[in-house]
């Protein structure tokens, strides 16, 4: 069994959890960032490597982590892009045959810290009361940790799609069809089913209405991303160069992208949506979907009425979760339809976008993704 090293969580209110260190060693002992709640019962590597998490610690709800490990292949970015994780037990060992090394082994090679043997049932009752907030954790003392608490930012008011976005553009599929898909902290898992409808050339998130009308696509989606979408004007910029002039798809941060180019505004949630069990309710059916989420930010429906229609209402809060753009081919989703994790009832979204787009589909997914290679035992 590895040695214990002890370590603490403190957050901005002042709250004290006591617990042991995991993952890599923190700089000075310390690791910040706003600190929320997953209620997934499985995929924690798929929830650790999506890049919506930048700039939060991710709190698992789920007691045991780590049990069959890690492997290349359920990356959902090239690296984790989170401050941290916080546990309630993570596995000594794992078990899976499809396991390449473990969760705490990963966290090692790529620099993130964590955290463990937490009550993680009493520190999600207080951000479910309380709203996500600032924390730090890690090895220095409690004073160090509660002044690192104390300066964190979070989430309000920081361009993160900037620190997560591709700096190049590349091509995902072999479809006749091209689609241009805007990186804003794009998934893998949402790359594979994209991929079985065209040829998909992933772009910078400052990539201009101009640049992408030239390259002639025959849609554009807009994808998920962390922080809050006020901060991302030249996204918002762009999507309005592009309405009317092609399809759009926009998923989670693409959704309030999206809204907020026709003239909606969005409003951050208390402790925002983060699990693989949310109920919503396709208004046009009546049916209802279980969907995977994670966004802190949402759509006010006020600021859209007349403007787009609500497709999609989250049965436990009544937020908006889909709209659809009156006059021009577009429509948007808060949830993940590709899951990765979660489940997969909304999967339909992504044949209407085909639908959008003349139909047709693609030739076939690859599966070459620049995943990396996990290199850790």
């Amino acid at each position: 069994m590895n040695h214990v090293i002890p370590a603490a969580l403190v957050l901005a209110d002042g709250s004290v959890f006591e617990g042991e260190h995991l993952g890599a060693a923190a700089p000075g002992g310390v690791a910040s960032g706003e600190v929320v709640f997953n209620t997934v019962l499985a995929g924690y590597q798929e929830v650790i490597t999506d890049p919506s998490y930048a700039g939060q610690v991710i709190t698992f709800t789920a007691t045991h982590i780590g049990n069959y490990g890690v492997n290349a292949t359920d990356f959902e970015s090239r690296r984790p892009c989170c401050r941290g994780v916080i546990v309630r037990e993570i596995a000594r060992r794992h078990s899976n045959q499809r396991a390449e090394a473990s969760l705490d082994a990963m966290l090692r090679r790529y620099g993130i810290s964590g955290i463990g043997g937490i009550d993680t049932r009493r520190l999600t009752r207080l951000l479910r009361d309380t709203g996500a907030m600032p924390g730090a954790f890690g090895t220095a003392d409690e004073a160090t940790l509660r002044a690192a608490a104390q300066a964190e930012r979070g989430t309000d008011g920081i361009d993160l799609v900037a620190q997560v976005t591709t700096d190049r553009a590349y091509d995902v599929g072999s479809g006749e069809r091209l689609i241009v898909a805007y990186d804003f902290g794009i998934k893998h898992s949402i790359l594979r089913d994209l991929a079985g409808l065209g040829t998909v050339r992933v772009v910078p998130a400052s990539t201009s209405a101009a640049d992408v009308l030239a390259m002639n696509p025959a849609g554009v989606f807009l994808s998920n991303g962390p922080g809050d979408p006020a901060e991302v004007g030249y996204a918002v910029e762009a999507i309005r160069g592009l309405l009317g002039e092609v399809p759009v798809f926009g998923i989670c941060l693409g959704h309030q992208l999206l809204s907020r180019a026709i003239g909606g505004e969005t409003f951050k949630l208390p402790f925002g949506h983060h699990g693989g069990n949310h109920p919503v309710r396709h208004q046009a059916t009546g049916k209802i979907e279980i969907t995977s989420q994670n966004h802190n930010f949402c759509v006010d429906p006020e600021s859209i009425a007349g403007t787009a229609d609500v497709t999609h209402l989250n049965l436990n809060d009544g937020t908006v979760e889909g709209m659809r753009v009156r006059g021009v081919p577009a429509f948007s989703v808060q949830y993940h339809p590709e899951a990765g994790p979660g489940p997969h009832d909304a999967k339909y979204l992504f044949s209407l976008f085909d639908d959008l787009m003349g139909g047709g589909g693609g030739r076939g997914v690859t599966t070459d993704l620049l995943v990396p290679e996990l290199g850790v035992a």
